[in-house]
């Protein structure tokens, strides 16, 4: 009998992140890079990032809510993905590691 191992394809993802959460990380440069098993979505990238940084567990989504913290928010490819399903593929340009996903910390005030 033989047994087939399915290959699991990765992406190196570029990965920008905001200060406050670098320093929270203790990483020393704006861009990590994180390989991504398909199918590349932002909850998988927040896993990988949850995963290599356990201290930013809950700063990105809500513990057990499974949604983007208020404050937080992502764009690629000129585009806010903050409204999309977590589950929702990134762009291609983000998939081939010619752009980062930015997860920024938005500010408030008038």
């Amino acid at each position: 009998m033989a047994i087939s191992m399915a290959s699991t394809t990765t992406h190196p993802i570029r990965i920008v992140l905001p200060f406050h959460l670098r320093t929270l990380g203790r990483i020393a440069t704006s861009e990590i890079t994180l390989p991504i098993a398909e199918p590349v979505t932002l909850r998988a990238v927040i896993d990988a990032i949850e995963s290599a940084y356990p201290m930013l567990t809950g700063t990105i989504r809500d513990h057990g809510a499974d949604k983007r913290r208020p404050m937080i928010r992502f764009y690629a490819c000129n585009e806010d993905l903050s409204h999309d399903p977590l589950d929702t593929v990134l762009p291609e340009r983000v998939l081939t590691a010619r752009e980062p996903l930015y997860i920024i910390g938005a500010i408030a005030g008038g």
